[in-house]
């Protein structure tokens, strides 16, 4: 019984050793299409970089809106709660540090008027900060574009951003690419691109424009939104600190402007005041038009019908006076 057992699993083993040397048949023959062009082989996310959006206390509903609507556009964000304005920015190197982000994009809010925002990396820098101005975000009714959430943006950016006479739009140019620029193989996003990001400079400032590739038409485009302009203030050379890199000389605060508008209108109301008074001071005091003096030739005298009806007048009131005279002696004589 023993030999017996004993050649039976020599069998089985040398049956195993056979179709592991013989190969399995495929399931299915690979068409043509699939032979000259074979499926790429899928990509490693091999780019982490992670972008952390956070907001300061004091935001208006826009703005809030926008911030939203960027982290909506960026699959690879991370967001955190609202500092408060009392902590320094450089806590939130710490808040990036504890997400893993090597990105931060900062919304500073003040007066509920004014909003900038902060764009930096977090390991090396640098930094940059701007001044956000017309902002349109994507639930406006304009805006009607609509494409896929996740898919992967191309970045277009003006050919002023290349020229060697402003080094400073090519660190600008490199951090925006960091930042909004979906890294490929990215889990939450898509593998094709269906959307532009623009980038231009117009009277040295960024312009922002967010459009939809249609895929009816060849090379036309719909804007979705957000749109807004940057107005770049300064550059360090840190993360929120640093040496100052680059400083716009153009750049003048927005409470700066809102005062020269009042100066203005206070401007305008002293000039009407001036140039009222000035016509009443150019006003002619004698008459415009030109006497002749032998008009008095032609004064005549009055007539005898005007003579009687003047006299007739003065009667009048005699009888009237002599009349009132008597009611107030009658008067005083009942009161006795």
């Amino acid at each position: 019984m023993k030999q017996k057992t004993k050649s039976a699993l020599k069998d089985k083993a040398v049956k195993a050793q056979v179709e592991k040397d013989v190969p399995v048949p495929a399931v299915r023959e690979m068409t043509e299409e699939e032979v000259e062009n074979p499926p790429e082989p899928l990509a490693k996310w091999t780019n982490k970089q992670r972008v952390l959006v956070i907001a300061c206390r004091g935001l208006s509903f826009r703005d809030r809106h926008l911030m939203k609507d960027l982290m909506s556009l960026m699959p690879h964000s991370k967001t955190e709660s609202k500092m408060r304005r009392s902590e320094s920015l450089f806590s939130a190197n710490e808040m990036a540090e504890m997400k893993n982000c090597n990105k931060c994009l900062l919304f500073e809010g003040r007066r509920k008027r004014d909003l900038y925002m902060w764009i930096n990396d977090v390991a090396r820098g640098p930094s940059a900060k701007f001044q956000v101005e017309n902002i349109h975000t994507a639930a406006e009714l304009k805006l009607t574009g609509n494409c896929l959430k996740g898919s992967r943006p191309l970045l277009s950016f003006d050919m002023s951003f290349s020229s060697p006479d402003k080094p400073h739009l090519h660190v600008l140019k490199e951090l925006f690419i960091q930042t909004f620029g979906i890294p490929k193989g990215h889990p939450r996003s898509q593998p094709f691109f269906d959307r532009v990001y623009t980038f231009s400079l117009i009277d040295d400032k960024i312009w922002f424009r967010h459009y939809q590739i249609l895929p009816e038409e060849d090379g036309s485009l719909a804007e979705i939104g957000p749109r807004f302009v940057l107005n770049p203030i300064k550059i360090f050379e840190a993360s929120f600190s640093g040496q100052t890199l680059w400083e716009n000389p153009r750049y003048i605060t927005p409470a700066a402007t809102r005062q020269l508008m009042k100066k203005m209108k206070a401007g305008k109301y002293l000039k009407n005041i001036q140039s009222k008074a000035a016509y009443v001071a150019s006003k002619p005091k004698d008459s415009t038009y030109k006497v002749d003096k032998t008009d008095e030739v032609f004064a005549t005298l009055p007539t005898d019908s005007e003579d009687d009806e003047g006299m007739a007048g003065q009667e009048l009131n005699k009888e009237n006076g002599v009349a009132k005279k008597k009611e107030e002696n009658k008067t005083q004589q009942n009161q006795t």
